[in-house]
């Protein structure tokens, strides 16, 4: 038996959770008053609802906007926001809350974040806050940046990668760059220089480093290793400050650096994938009681791997660490395999992983792991399930709102937008409100540069936004879209002085070609406007458990929304990795030099 008084400890609080659970299935099942009472995970309010608002015991109704509630469990702190707070810009630094509670205490609700950060390199910062490194693909800037205190309240902070200065496909200059991009990259802090560091591969080829005084910024690249991909990479900063990189696909290798960390002192193959798994990806790497630790996963088999050894270059002993688990049934139930390892300053473990949950994305798991006596980690499962809650980690320290309305106050956009590829800078504005003026003379709302998106949050995501088209040019069109693969937008077109609000649905990018476009869509339904002030709504369905559908309406007085065309169902593929964003655009159909005003958005 292993005596760790810290795996004690988390068997102990393991076990008084189970306890807890068990005592409360069967007060529940004792109390016949319950029938008719909403089940947890089940909707118990929002406007227009009129099935049940109240749930069973133990189960709290919480709105995660004003259109939707849903039964979730009653910690006294879990990462599900509040909607009534407005936000301009998520702060650089976190000035929203003081830590209270000397003890973890409550429970956590999967996933921590119901947004799409797929990818996660997580890790414990110099200042005791942990951070979060993530994928955004061909969205500029590029890899996102996450903080948290405890593991499960996060803020979006940065990114480490400025602008995709990999090619011209990046600026849609001969080409685009869909599904390219930062992925599965690593960040760490280095103590000996004071600096961040963020290394990632690019288009299967280059692989590059960024670095900053700051986790914040400023970034800048310095170092390019040139034909050589860092596929799926890790970093790992050892104890005497020698750095390490973890990659590879199938094959996966060790380098060891050199002291500034922009140079190869040396490579060496670490191992090929066991049988009976079909390929390895992934990669991370870590070192505890003086042991290595590699860890990666066999996507088509859904598993996760750990590897150790007493040496960085070997030998491997590999152990499974689970093998297509379930993952929480109201997520989709998708198997979470990939992702990090991250220990505590208690010396307790966790596993972030990520569930393919579709149109929402690629959503983030928690979920704590112990230690066998053989030094391998073993993974906590509920019912022999990936838990839907678990006892917190640490205690709770809330941050600010996920949602809430963006005015672009100020001079710069706030740190959640992202551009679908790299922007046209001469052709937006942020002074007291966001001015696009068109970028593309196009009628292909893919190939139209300057396009701003917002990842969308939770199980239903309503997106609003105020234009002012009082500056349109003629063939000129600007709207708000469910932006993915396959898209829909309800947008405004000029037409001399003809102003016409559109549903326009059914976009879409061939994945078997480049993700060129297909077809630029059908209108489904419209109307004649007036030009000025127009409010666009979509209300999006974007659980994996839903009929995933997206609808539009618009108000020309902010009070009253008309609905505008019938649903549009999103794809739930996963080949495009990227889940479903909101996304505004302007642009011309026959010659640049119109605008509009973006007074606000607000995400609901």
């Amino acid at each position: 038996m292993n005596n760790d008084p810290r795996t004690l400890r988390r068997l102990l609080s393991l076990l008084s959770f189970a306890i807890m659970m068990y005592v409360a299935a069967i007060l529940c099942a004792a109390l016949p008053f319950v029938y008719g009472q909403a089940e947890i995970w089940f909707q118990c309010g929002g406007a227009g609802w009129t099935g049940e608002t109240s749930c069973v015991v133990g189960i709290c109704c919480i709105a995660s906007n004003p259109w939707y509630s849903q039964c979730l469990p009653c910690p006294e702190s879990t990462s599900i926001p509040s909607s009534s707070i407005a936000v301009t810009k998520p702060p650089a630094t976190s000035t929203t809350s003081t830590k209270t509670d000397t003890q973890p205490t409550g429970v956590f609700t999967n996933p921590v974040i119901y947004e799409d950060f797929a990818d996660n390199d997580i890790f414990l910062g110099p200042d005791g806050a942990y951070y979060f490194s993530a994928s955004n693909m061909h969205y500029s800037p590029g890899a996102p940046i996450l903080r948290s205190y405890d593991l499960i309240n996060w803020e979006f902070i940065g990114h480490s990668v400025p602008t995709l200065d990999f090619g011209d496909a990046y600026n849609m200059v001969g080409g685009t760059a869909y599904r390219r991009g930062t992925w599965a990259s690593t960040l760490r802090y280095r103590k000996s220089t004071g600096l961040w560091y963020w290394y990632g591969c690019i288009d299967f080829w280059n692989s590059y480093v960024y670095t900053a005084p700051a986790v914040t910024g400023p970034w800048k690249q310095v170092a390019k290793f040139e034909a050589t991909c860092f596929y799926d990479c890790g970093l790992l900063i050892d104890d005497d400050d020698t750095m390490y990189i973890v990659y590879g696909s199938n094959d996966v290798s060790v380098a060891q650096l050199s002291s500034d960390g922009l140079t190869i002192a040396k490579t060496e193959k670490a191992f090929s994938y066991p049988s009976p798994f079909t390929g390895i990806e992934g990669n991370r790497m870590y070192k505890r009681n003086g042991i290595y630790y590699i860890l990666d996963d066999a996507p088509a088999e859904g598993a996760t791997l750990i590897w150790k050894s007493t040496s960085p270059w070997g030998p491997w002993t590999e152990k499974t660490l689970q093998t297509a688990i379930p993952g929480p049934s109201e997520l989709g139930g998708g198997t979470p395999c990939q992702g990090s390892l991250v220990e505590t300053p208690e010396g307790d473990w966790y596993f972030m992983s990520f569930i393919w949950s579709y149109p929402s994305g690629r959503l983030p798991v928690l979920a704590p792991i112990t230690w066998g006596s053989d030094d391998f980690p073993i993974l906590t499962q509920v019912g022999g399930k990936w838990g839907s809650s678990y006892p917190n980690p640490l205690p709770s320290h809330p941050l600010a709102s996920w949602l809430g309305t963006d005015t672009f106050q100020g001079t710069s956009l706030g740190v959640p937008w992202e551009w679908n590829h790299n922007p046209d800078t001469t052709k937006y504005t942020v002074n007291n409100g966001l001015t696009l003026s068109t970028a593309t003379v196009t009628n292909d709302l893919f190939e139209a540069r300057n396009t701003l998106t917002h990842r969308v949050f939770g199980a239903v995501s309503i997106g609003t936004v105020i234009l002012d088209t009082s500056n349109m040019a003629d063939g000129d069109v600007c709207g708000l879209a469910a932006y993915r693969d396959w898209t829909a937008y309800i947008g405004i077109s000029r037409n001399g002085s003809t102003y016409t609000i559109s549903n326009v649905q059914g976009m879409k990018q061939d994945s078997a070609n480049n993700w060129v476009t297909l077809t630029d869509g059908t209108t489904t339904a419209s109307a004649t406007i007036t030009k000025g002030r127009v409010w666009l709504r979509g209300t999006m369905q974007a659980a994996q458990v839903s009929s995933h559908g997206v609808s539009f309406e618009y108000s020309l007085d902010g009070t009253t929304f008309k609905p505008l065309g019938g649903s549009y169902t999103m794809n739930t593929d996963y080949s495009y990795f990227i889940g479903y964003r909101w996304g505004i655009f302007n642009f011309a159909e026959k010659a640049l030099g119109g605008s509009v005003k973006v007074t606000s958005f607000t995400l609901a």
